[in-house]
C-alpha cells in the first residue's frame, strides 16, 4: 500500500503534530490507566519508559482469503476448468476502497470511531473520557481504542492464528493476549496505531479495517459479511444492512447474524449506530426512519451460507477435495516447509487446478451411486472407483458411493467424511483386502525369477506346512495353511491359465517356490502400501491378498504394470496460481522402474487374458477395441468384490464390499435386481466406455520369449518305465510322484502308460506329476482285409493279437455269382491300425452270395433289399 503523499509544510507540521502527539499519547494513557497503576504498585513516572520501550512498527500483512479448487472438464485442458470448491481458513474476499459505499463507511465511522479523520492514530478526546471512567470505577473499562488501535488488535489476532494449524493452544493462547486488558497491551496498541498512521492513508486503514473485522465464526470482512448475511456484494449494502453489520464488530458473538438469538441484540446496537450517523449528519431523517422501522428478523437476514470446504464443494468431487486439502503440507511449490505450506494455505487466494477429469468423474460417481447405492440399509455397503494415469500418476477420478459430510452429526448413515478410496493418514479408512488382484505380485516375481507363462505348476493341492514356503524377511512360524479355490479342485495348469482362471491353489504353489519376502518387496516397489500406516505381511495367506489396502494405492501399481513397469506416485494438482497471480508450478511427477520392462510386458500379457474369452474380468470389458489388461479379486465369503484394470492410458480400481461387517456381497441384491458379484463389473464397464473415448490405448508389448517358456524343468519320457523308475528320476528332478491310476495301454501290464503334464512340458519344482499305469489292454487291431483271409484266418489273426470279441457281418455279393470273393474278409471295424482295448468288439465283413433271407438285403442293384449294413453274427462262445 503507498504511503501518505503530503507537501513539504504539511510533512513537516505533521512530523511536529506526530511527536507533540506520542508524548500527549503516552501522558494521557498513564492517566487512563492511573487506577490500574496505583493496584499493580507501577509507578507513574515508569509508564512514558514502558511506552517508549514498546515496538514501533507494524505491517497490514496479507490477510487470508479464499483458495479455489478446479477440475479440468475433459481430458484436454483447453476444454477449460469446472471451480470445485472454495476452501478458506477465514471466510474473507477482499475488496477495494471503492467497493465499499458510503452506508459501509460512514456506519464504521458512526459505529466506531467518529474522530477517524481528525486523529492520528490515538483519539485524545477519548483518552481523557475513558480515563475519567476508569478513574471512577477503579480498573481499566474503557480502553478508548481507534479505528486504528482496533486495527493493530486484528492485525496481532490475525497473525496468532497463523500458526493454528500447527499448534492450535499456542495461537488460541497468542489471540487471547491479544485482547487481554493490560497496561502494556494499551500502551503497545497506541504507540503502533500512531506509526500506522505514518505509513498508510486514512482510507488505506480504513479498508484494512474493513477487510480484516471479525463478522461472526470464520466470516471476516465486509464483503463476505455482506454476502453471508444478505446475499449481496459490499458495494450494494443498504442503509440498515450496512448499520447491522456493523453492530457485529464489538461482540462477534453476542451479536452476529448466525443465529436468531443473536437478532435483538444485533438491532439495538444497529440502532444506536444508525442514531449517530443522523447525529453526525451522515444521513438523513427521512433516511433513519426507514432503516430504524425495519426489525432485525427472519425477514431482514436473507443468508447465503458460504460455500465454504469440501462440504460445499461440487456434488461429485467432495471426497477428492477433502483429499487435496489434507495434502497442503506435501505442496512444495507453496514453500519449502510443511508449516510455511499451511501458512501460505491459510493467507489463501491461491488457485488450484487439480488432475480431477470431471466428465469421467460425473460417470464414475453416477454409476458407483447407481449400482451401490448410498441408503442400502441391509448392509454396510461400500462401494469406490479410482482412476489415475499411467505415466504420471495424474489422480482422474476418485468417487464412492457415500456422500461426504465431515460436520459433528452428518444427517445419515449415507453419509460419512472417511475416504474409502485414500490411506487413513489423508481421510482414508484402515483399508480392505484386495483378495486375488493382490496375486499379480505372486505373478511379477515368478516371471521376476525367470520363470515363464507356460510353466505348469500344480493346483491340486489345498493345504501347506508352513516350512514349505520360504520368508528371508521373518521367521515364519510353525503352521499349516489350509485355503480353497473360487471353482473347486483343480489339477495342474500353467500360470497363464492360473492367471486367467485366478485359481488360489496355482498361485499358492508358485509362492512355495519364490521367497514371500520378495513378493511383498515387488507390491513395495510398485507403490503397494497398508492403507493404516503398518509394514505389508509376508505370512503365507499374504499370497492371496489379506492385507488391508486402499484402492488408490492398487490402482497406481497396476497403473506402473501397463506403464512398462515404471510406478508413478499418485498426484493431484497441475499447477497453482498465487493470490499475485504468478503461475506456480503443480506436483512433478514422481516415478521409479519398480519392474523390468520385460517383465512388466510379461505381466500384462497374462492379465490380458483375464478380459475376454471368459476370463474373471471379461465382464469388464466394454469390448470397444481398447487393448486392456486387467484382474479380478474377491475375499473369503466375498466380504469385498474388486476388479482392477488399465489401458496405457488408464488405470481404474473398483472395489464393492462391506465398510464393516462380512455380509457376503454375492448373495446381495441392489434394488435395480443386479447381484452383488456383478456390480464391480457393471461400475468398471462404464467407467471404462467414457474413459477410452477420451484418452484410448496403445497396444501393450509382446513378452518375450524367454518368460513364456521360462526356466522350469522340461518333463523327460517316462513311459514303458517301471514305477520305481519314474518316481526316482522325478524325485531326481525335483518334481514329485502321483499316482494317476491304471489306463488302457500297450504298455506292458504295470509299467508307465502317460504322465500328466505329458512328456516335454515345462514345469515347476515341486509339481506332481500324475502317473498313469498301463493295464496291459491296449492293442493294435491287426489288417485282416488286405491279405485275402478267409473268416478262419480273420479271427486266428485277431486272436493272435489278443482280441477275442470277434463278430461277422455277410457283405452280399450284387451282380451275380464271383466265386474269387465267396467267404473272403472284406471289411472290418474297427480299422486295422486302431489302439483300442484288447476286450473292444471286432466285427468282419465276410463276402457272400446269399447273405440268408432278409439279412444283407441283396436285393438288386439299387438296394431294393433289406438293408446296407451287414447282419453281424456271434462269434463261437459269445452265447448266441
Amino acid at each position: 500500500m503507498s504511503a501518505q503523499n503530503q507537501g513539504a509544510p504539511g510533512a513537516i507540521r505533521a512530523l511536529f503534530g506526530m511527536v507533540a502527539l506520542s508524548a500527549v499519547a503516552g501522558v494521557l494513557a498513564t492517566v487512563m490507566v492511573t487506577p490500574a497503576i496505583a493496584l499493580t504498585g507501577i509507578a507513574a513516572s515508569n509508564t512514558i519508559g514502558i511506552f517508549d520501550s514498546l515496538p514501533e512498527y507494524i505491517e497490514i500483512n496479507e490477510l487470508p482469503e479464499r483458495n479455489a479448487l478446479y477440475a479440468q472438464n475433459t481430458a484436454n485442458p483447453e476444454d477449460g476448468y469446472t471451480r470445485i470448491a472454495s476452501v478458506f481458513a477465514q471466510n474473507r474476499e477482499e475488496v477495494a476502497f471503492d467497493q465499499l459505499n458510503d452506508f459501509v463507511k460512514n456506519a464504521t465511522l458512526a459505529g466506531e470511531d467518529r474522530r477517524f479523520y481528525e486523529h492520528n492514530g490515538v483519539d485524545v478526546q477519548s483518552v481523557v473520557r475513558a480515563a475519567v471512567g476508569n478513574v471512577v470505577s477503579g480498573g481499566i473499562e474503557s480502553g478508548a481504542s481507534t479505528l486504528t488501535m482496533q486495527l493493530v488488535k486484528n492485525i496481532c489476532i490475525q497473525e496468532a492464528l497463523k500458526t493454528e494449524d500447527l499448534d492450535r493452544e499456542a495461537a488460541l493462547a497468542g489471540v487471547a493476549d491479544c485482547q487481554v486488558s493490560s497496561l502494556e497491551r494499551k500502551l503497545n496498541e497506541a504507540k503502533l496505531a500512531i506509526n500506522l498512521e505514518k505509513e498508510f492513508t486514512k482510507d488505506e486503514i480504513l479498508l484494512g479495517y474493513l477487510n480484516i473485522a471479525g463478522f461472526g465464526g470464520n466470516t471476516y470482512g465486509i464483503q463476505a459479511a455482506a454476502q453471508e448475511y444478505f446475499s449481496v456484494n459490499a458495494v450494494d449494502l443498504t442503509l440498515p444492512q450496512a448499520a447491522s453489520l456493523i453492530a457485529i464488530v464489538q461482540q462477534p458473538g453476542a451479536r452476529s447474524l448466525k443465529a436468531p438469538d443473536n437478532f435483538e441484540a444485533n438491532q439495538a446496537r444497529r440502532d444506536v449506530i444508525l442514531g449517530n450517523m443522523l447525529a453526525y449528519d451522515m444521513i438523513t431523517q427521512d433516511e433513519y426512519d426507514a432503516a430504524i422501522a425495519i426489525p432485525v428478523d427472519e425477514n431482514f437476514v436473507l443468508p447465503q451460507p458460504p460455500r465454504n470446504g469440501c462440504i460445499a464443494a461440487n456434488d461429485y468431487a467432495r471426497f477428492f477435495c477433502d483429499y487435496v486439502v489434507r495434502n497442503v503440507a506435501n505442496f512444495g511449490s507453496l514453500g519449502p516447509d510443511a508449516e510455511t505450506r499451511l501458512s501460505a494455505w491459510k493467507t489463501g487466494g491461491i488457485d488450484v487446478y487439480t488432475t480431477l477429469n470431471m466428465s469421467l468423474q460425473q460417470v464414475a460417481y453416477d454409476a458407483v451411486l447407481r449400482y451401490a447405492p448410498a441408503g442400502e440399509t441391509r448392509l454396510q455397503l461400500g462401494a469406490v472407483a479410482v482412476s489415475v494415469e499411467p505415466g504420471t500418476g495424474r489422480i482422474l477420478t476418485m468417487t464412492q458411493n457415500k456422500l461426504f459430510d465431515n460436520s459433528e452429526t452428518p444427517p445419515g448413515t449415507e453419509y460419512t467424511a472417511v475416504n474409502f478410496n485414500t490411506d487413513r493418514a489423508y481421510g482414508g479408512s484402515s483399508g480392505f483386502q484386495p483378495g486375488s488382484t493382490y496375486k499379480m505380485f505372486t505373478l511379477i516375481e515368478w516371471l521376476n525369477q525367470g520363470r515363464g507363462l507356460r510353466e505348469i505348476v500344480d493346483a491340486s493341492t489345498f493345504e501347506y506346512p508352513f516350512s514349505a514356503f520360504t520368508n528371508t524377511c521373518s521367521d515364519i512360524g510353525v503352521d499349516v495353511f489350509e485355503f480353497g479355490n473360487d471353482e473347486g479342485a483343480g489339477s495342474s495348469m500353467d500360470a497363464l491359465q492360473a492367471t486367467r482362471r485366478s485359481v488360489n491353489s496355482a498361485f499358492v504353489s508358485m509362492a512355495t517356490q519364490l521367497d514371500l519376502c520378495e513378493i511383498r518387496n515387488r507390491a513395495a516397489d510398485l507403490g503397494v502400501h497398508r492403507a493404516d500406516g503398518n509394514e505389508l505381511t509376508t505370512v503365507p495367506s499374504s499370497v492371496l491378498g489379506v492385507d488391508e489396502v486402499a484402492p488408490l494405492s492398487m490402482a497406481a501399481a497396476y497403473a506402473g504394470i501397463a506403464n512398462n513397469g515404471q510406478y508413478c506416485e499418485p498426484i493431484m494438482v497441475d499447477r497453482f496460481v498465487s493470490r499475485e497471480g504468478e503461475e506456480l508450478p503443480g506436483q512433478a511427477p514422481v516415478c521409479n522402474q519398480g519392474l523390468d520392462p520385460e517383465v512388466a510386458a510379461a505381466a500384462a500379457s497374462a492379465m490380458s487374458t483375464t478380459m475376454v474369452d471368459g476370463g474373471t474380468a471379461t465382464l469388464s470389458n466394454p469390448f470397444d477395441g481398447t487393448p486392456i489388461i486387467g484382474k479380478t479379486g474377491t475375499t473369503d465369503r466375498s466380504r469385498h468384490t474388486w476388479v482392477i484394470t488399465s489401458t496405457t492410458e488408464f488405470a481404474t480400481a473398483v472395489w464393492v464390499g462391506n465398510i464393516v461387517g462380512d455380509a457376503r456381497i454375492r448373495q446381495y441384491q441392489n434394488p435395480e435386481g443386479f447381484w452383488g458379484g456383478e456390480l464391480r463389473h457393471r461400475i468398471m464397464r462404464e467407467i471404462l466406455g467414457a474413459a477410452n473415448a477420451q484418452y484410448g490405448g496403445a497396444a501393450f508389448p509382446e513378452p518375450p520369449a524367454r518368460l513364456i517358456r521360462g526356466s522350469g524343468i522340461e518333463l523327460p519320457n517316462l513311459i514303458g518305465q517301471s514305477p520305481s523308475q519314474a518316481r526316482a528320476i522325478l524325485e531326481g528332478l525335483g518334481l514329485r510322484y502321483g499316482e494317476g491310476g491304471t489306463i488302457d495301454s500297450g504298455q506292458p501290464q504295470g509299467t508307465v502308460a502317460a504322465t500328466s503334464p505329458s512328456p516335454g512340458a515345462v514345469v515347476g519344482r515341486g509339481l506332481i506329476v500324475r502317473v498313469q499305469l498301463s493295464n496291459g489292454n491296449l492293442g493294435t487291431v491287426p489288417d485282416v482285409t488286405s491279405a485275402g483271409f478267409d473268416e478262419a484266418q480273420a479271427r486266428a489273426a485277431l486272436q493272435g493279437a489278443g482280441f477275442g470279441n470277434i463278430a461277422t457281418a455277410c457283405v452280399p455279393i450284387n451282380g451275380g455269382p464271383d466265386p474269387a470273393r465267396e467267404g473272403i474278409v472284406e471289411s472290418q471295424n474297427p480299422a486295422a491300425g486302431t489302439s483300442t482295448n484288447r476286450s473292444t468288439l471286432v466285427t468282419i465283413g465276410v463276402a457272400s452270395q446269399s447273405c440268408g433271407s432278409g439279412g444283407g438285403g441283396g436285393g438288386g442293384d439299387n438296394g431294393g433289399g433289406g438293408g446296407g449294413s451287414p447282419a453281424p453274427s456271434p462269434s463261437p462262445g459269445d452265447g448266441g
